[in-house]
């Protein structure tokens, strides 16, 4: 599902090493039913493709942006400058900075121009967070959202029943 003429999310990264984290805002989208389009776009190294990106975002009917950045981390800030609708950042975990370089550039945009931004490397909740905003206006995407966090209850409940029933140590056994 990378160019979906219904996307309704753009995903868009700098750098193929962001993949592994921006695959699971798109793992979120996909069990959840959203259609998205998926992208790698430097704003640094192209900044041409990024503007006809971002400006024609909206006109192709993206309601809300996932942008992943690690390091001086701009992608993000500059969908958020040209793209009227909610973007939200994933600052991607970096080797100098642990990722914190990514989290201040991201969290850290002047007044007028909001990110929404996740934890490092947060890229089930990037994709949590775009179903939450589109779901605004979508009573059947919030049944969705509403059953996906009922599952995530269960699975919680199960777990604590199989610990109650084994104990800890051979719960931890059988989770090695």
């Amino acid at each position: 599902m990378q160019k979906d003429d219904r996307a309704k999310v753009g995903i868009v990264m700098g750098s193929d090493s962001d993949m592994p984290v921006m695959a699971k805002a798109a793992d979120v989208l996909e069990t959840l039913g959203i259609p998205y389009e998926m992208s790698i776009i430097s704003a640094h190294r192209e900044p041409d493709v990024f503007f006809a990106y971002a400006k024609s975002a909206e006109e192709k009917g993206l309601k809300v942006i996932i942008a992943g950045a690690g390091m001086a981390a701009h992608l993000p800030g500059m969908c958020a400058a040209i793209f009227p609708m909610p973007v939200i950042g994933i600052p991607m975990h970096t080797t100098s900075l642990g990722g914190r370089d990514s989290l201040y550039s991201i969290v850290q945009m002047p007044s007028g121009i909001p990110v929404a931004t996740v934890a490092i490397n947060g890229g089930v909740n990037a994709g949590l967070l775009a179903a939450k905003i589109l779901a605004v206006s979508d009573q059947e995407l919030l049944d969705r959202l509403k059953a996906y966090s009922s599952r995530l209850k269960e699975q919680v409940e199960t777990k604590d029943a199989r610990l109650q029933d084994l104990g800890y140590k051979a719960y931890m056994e059988g989770n090695r």
